[in-house]
């Protein structure tokens, strides 16, 4: 039987760099650095000094103000985005089977500054008098469940939690769900908030976090004096459509998903395998998924988080599938500008990719200085950079060992 294709209708983001996709993809074309010291708390008793928040986020401009009071930020900024996709994606509810229209959502960790707050109020007052909405507020899985109850989806609704690599996934899994004929169309991504002083110190207290005083010298993929990431925050929300189902509405097209890819490493908790064979296995299964030649490929989202074990085994697990074509590959990290969003961040950056290649316009891996002869592609240092490309992959990695890959085709009619 034939497969279904899929297409990408509708985008919302809310990052570090905007407040909507057209402000953030501006801003990562110019090289926009999303990266300042903490607002959000305090932090001049810890080591981490530096993070990508959401600057002046205003979720009333979406929710009222008792639903603000009931949701964490994470679900917030889920929310945000998701009424940016699903307005862009002018599906019309009232005509559509709301049965056949699903959420993939993912978060990393979900409700952070909610349950650091719970728990000062637990150690103060007693832990029976913290918020009955304490537990809607934590849980991952509430920004979908939210985004399902606000639009009257009735499809599946799920949330993968594959730490860093969950908001590939949940856009990988709502590809397959449609392709394989389980709905028509998906509200699918990422969110996180996790920058806290309890989230900070515990990235920092397992070496994860760059402690770089200044913003240009943090979160520097690939560079050879990158010391660990830099915390990001924000959601992207993605609207994937069965492609006849789109066409009969007259709806705009974005770019068309075409593979998915998805493993593990089973090697440590933490630590990426530094061989990148099964990173490289993920890549390569999504290729097949795809049914393309990795020649095809003309540009990487890659995961690039600027940490030492990451950038050099992504660099590894590249050369293993693209072989001499590895070093025509364009191959950048926006999280140079966007620091690192966990749950979130594959999301966005499948955002990126499919504007990429909508636009011929490849942005680049900013603050680069000193070249490291582990990391050495082509990694668009500095410049964005025009250029036509038909085929995309972003890639992500997450603690566990989890691996997504996604590939993206430019839609040409």
């Amino acid at each position: 039987m034939e497969k279904r294709r899929v297409v990408i209708t509708g985008m919302g983001a809310v990052t570090p760099l905007g407040h909507t996709v057209s402000e953030t993809w501006e801003a990562a074309r110019a090289g926009v650095c999303g990266v300042a010291p903490i607002t959000l708390y305090d932090a001049s008793s810890q080591k981490v000094s530096l993070a990508a928040e959401v600057k002046n986020f205003d979720p009333t401009k979406v929710l009222d103000k008792k639903e603000v009071r009931r949701m964490d930020r994470f679900s917030q900024f889920a929310m945000y985005a998701a009424a940016e996709a699903m307005a862009d994606s002018g599906l019309d509810l009232e005509r559509e089977d709301t049965a056949r229209i699903g959420v993939c959502v993912s978060s990393g960790v979900g409700g952070m500054q909610t349950f650091q707050n719970s728990c000062e109020v637990g150690e103060s007052r007693g832990f029976d008098k913290v918020s009955p909405f304490f537990i809607p507020m934590i849980i991952a899985n509430l920004a979908a469940g939210r985004i399902a109850i606000r639009y009257g989806l009735h499809g599946m609704c799920t949330c993968p939690v594959t730490a860093c690599a969950g908001g590939s996934n949940a856009v990988g899994d709502a590809f397959h769900y449609i392709r394989d004929g389980y709905a028509d169309a998906m509200v699918s991504g990422g969110a996180e908030a996790t920058i806290t002083s309890l989230a900070i110190g515990g990235f920092t207290s397992m070496s994860a976090l760059t402690t770089a005083a200044d913003p240009k010298r943090a979160s520097i993929p690939f560079d050879k004096e990158r010391s660990g990431f830099v915390m990001g925050e924000g959601a992207g929300i993605l609207v994937l459509e069965e492609l006849e189902h789109a066409k009969a509405r007259g709806a705009k097209i974005y770019g068309e998903i075409v593979g998915y890819g998805t493993n593990c490493d089973a090697h440590h908790i933490t630590a990426p395998d530094p061989t990148g064979t099964w990173p490289a296995a993920c890549i390569q299964q999504a290729l097949s998924d795809a049914g393309i030649a990795p020649e095809q490929v003309d540009y990487v989202n890659a995961h690039g988080t600027s940490t030492p074990l990451n950038d050099s085994g992504e660099t590894a697990a590249l050369k293993k599938v693209f072989g001499d074509h590895a070093g025509k590959l364009m191959v950048s990290s926006t999280k140079s500008m966007t620091g690192h969003m966990l749950g979130a961040g594959g999301a966005v950056e499948a955002i990126f990719s499919l504007l990429a290649l909508k636009d011929g316009f490849v942005p680049a891996t900013i603050n680069y200085q000193v070249p490291d002869p582990a990391c050495d592609l082509d990694i668009v240092p500095n410049q964005g950079r025009e250029a036509d490309i038909k085929y995309a992959i972003s890639d992500s990695l997450g603690f566990g060992g989890h691996n997504a890959c996604l590939v993206f085709h430019k839609w040409e009619g």
